[in-house]
């Protein structure tokens, strides 16, 4: 999920694929807000993740560059995924983008690394049949 009205199309479908990526390797839902924040920025990033469909296995990323507010919110078991310790590592990358105006690509590079230290290990063993 992507909201934010200010983007022009390709750079809406370059952070849809990021999501789509991001999603793809966790097994997470992930959404991104790139909006004006409320005056308690945490407080509306916890209010618009307790409104996602699956809050539980969902991460939400809240990206106000008006005022230079970046939130990562992370559900219950999207937290097992991705402690406090890698979210701010993510943060940093994001911020660091955002320090050299690219907020677009900044969003990219952290989703994906979010999406990265999140990934499911694959399973070496397929269900097994008798025959």
């Amino acid at each position: 999920m992507l909201a934010g009205d200010d983007l022009v199309p390709a750079d809406r479908q370059r952070l849809e694929r990021a999501i789509g990526i991001a999603r793809e390797v966790s097994g997470l839902d992930f959404a991104l807000y790139l909006t004006t924040s409320e005056e308690d920025s945490r407080a509306y990033a916890l209010r618009l993740h307790g409104a996602l469909d699956e809050p539980d296995r969902s991460v939400l990323l809240l990206c106000d560059p008006g005022f230079k507010v970046l939130e990562i919110v992370t559900g219950r078991n999207a937290r097992r995924a991705l402690p406090d310790r890698v979210c701010a590592l993510a943060a940093a990358t994001m911020r660091s983008s955002f320090a050299a105006g690219d907020i677009v690509g900044g969003l990219w590079n952290g989703i994906t690394q979010l999406g990265e230290a999140a990934r499911q290990p694959r399973t070496l063993h397929g269900p097994t049949t008798d025959e």
